[in-house]
């Protein structure tokens, strides 16, 4: 199992779920983040100081998937969620040993 733990611009996230939803994804965390990457925030004039912006919202979802559908989701955000700008996001992929349902104790697959 892998888990892809995907960072995006904010008004990306329904291009992001319906990725997902087509992939048959059963289930999904998402956060609200702040960071940067390269662009390292920008510049902003408020009442005429000077600001530096460096920390701007983001998006995380995180999901835990079968190896082939995590490449298969891997390709599709990159084709549709890229924009050419920077702050595009990320998307980082984890192995996972285990996964275990609370209620019923299944594990591996099952329990997703």
């Amino acid at each position: 199992m892998k888990k892809l733990e995907i960072i995006i611009k904010p008004e990306r996230l329904e291009d992001l779920k319906a990725i997902l939803e087509e992939a048959k994804v059963n289930g999904l965390m998402v956060s609200n983040i702040l960071g940067y990457g390269n662009q390292k925030g920008y510049v902003q004039i408020y009442r005429g100081v000077e600001k530096q912006v460096n920390l701007l919202p983001k998006i995380k979802v995180e999901t835990v998937v079968s190896p082939e559908v995590a490449e298969v989701i891997i390709d599709k955000v990159q084709k549709e969620i890229n924009t050419g700008n920077f702050g595009d996001g990320k998307i980082f992929v984890y192995n996972v040993e285990d996964a275990i349902r609370i209620r019923t104790g299944e594990r591996g697959k099952d329990a997703l």
